[in-house]
């Protein structure tokens, strides 16, 4: 397959990767190679993680670190880990790696959320709203809300997206400034804020041990160093083959993640264009936020694994409970 000045080769492109629809290994590839100017912008020079269905979302899968003997399209980036161990990233900045990596069986784009320019320092704040059996998508729908209403009183642009499984994204894009823990300790506060707001456990609840869960889980622990998201506009390996997909924030309250697939995902973006674009250039300051949150100011130079300390409340009159209806 000839993309851009490469050759990739792309190995048994009729092998079938979701039986129910029908589609195969050379369907997601052609997917990917035509959506890559999108979903480049949200991996390129970011470690990818792979996670590899070498036989389709049927069978069984593995994770791997450490990039393969690859062609030279393909980056790569070393990793030193705080237990001692190391490995050596895959980087896929272009289409032909995209290609690559998913000729590989790598259905989903898996990357840290660092550049390589400095992979101890996120760029974005990650808020994942993550239902346990039995909580209503509308719930889901109603918490995304509230997250925009504080995430819009700091000052900060939100971009919301379906996770492509069951969950959904709330994506804040951040100068590189602070360390993994500071940026959680700071996702920490803002979620048992929005928990405030919504005032009601069985609804939205920040509480960590999954046993004592009764609502939607509002998830600021990706926040760490070594997390993964699937990123916008990947696949997932679910039966329908279906997409995390960018969002306009006055779609998330009526918003089905079923409408967003392999075979429709294209067609929406002829649409309505790339609702990240431009993302990457309204990074925030998180460094003067702290102080909204009651919060101790953030400190740079903090990079290492560590517990965060709890957050206090906001100090201010904008609490509100959430209305469902």
């Amino acid at each position: 397959m000839r993309i851009g000045r490469h050759e990739v080769a792309i190995t048994n492109p009729d092998k079938v990767f979701f039986p129910e629809p029908g589609l195969t290994k050379g369907d997601l590839v052609d997917y990917y190679v035509d959506v890559a100017p999108c979903a480049l912008n949200h991996i390129r020079r970011r470690l990818f993680h792979m996670k590899r269905y070498p036989n389709g979302v049927d069978s069984d899968f593995f994770h791997q670190k450490r990039v393969p003997p690859h062609p030279e399209y393909v980056g790569e980036q070393f990793v030193r880990f705080p237990s001692g161990h190391s490995t050596v990233f895959a980087i896929v900045d272009n289409a032909a790696a995209l290609a690559w990596v998913v000729n590989l069986g790598c259905i989903e784009l898996h990357t840290w959320h660092s550049r390589i320019d400095d992979i101890e320092r996120p760029d974005y704040l990650l808020i994942d709203l993550d239902p346990s059996e039995g909580n209503p998508w509308e719930y889901v729908r109603e918490i995304a809300m509230v997250v925009k209403e504080v995430m819009d009183e700091l000052g900060l642009a939100s971009y919301p997206k379906t996770s492509g499984a069951t969950g959904f994204h709330i994506l804040a894009p951040i100068k590189p400034e602070l360390g993994f823990p500071e940026v959680r300790r700071f996702a920490k506060a803002l979620a048992q804020e929005m928990e405030r707001r919504i005032d009601d456990q069985d609804v939205a609840t920040t509480t960590w041990k999954v046993a004592d869960r009764r609502g939607v889980f509002v998830d600021f622990g990706q926040n760490s160093r070594d997390r993964t998201i699937a990123s916008a506009y990947s696949v997932r390996p679910t039966p329908d083959a279906r997409v995390s997909a960018p969002l306009r924030w006055e779609e998330v309250p009526r918003c089905d993640p079923a409408r967003f697939t392999l075979q429709t995902m294209r067609k929406r973006v002829e649409k309505v264009g790339d609702l990240t674009a431009g993302m990457w250039r309204r990074k925030a300051s998180l460094l003067p936020r702290f102080e909204q949150l009651g919060l101790p100011p953030g400190d740079p130079s903090i990079v290492e694994i560590r517990r965060s300390r709890p957050a206090q409340r906001w100090e201010g009159d904008q609490s509100r409970r959430a209305r469902r209806g």
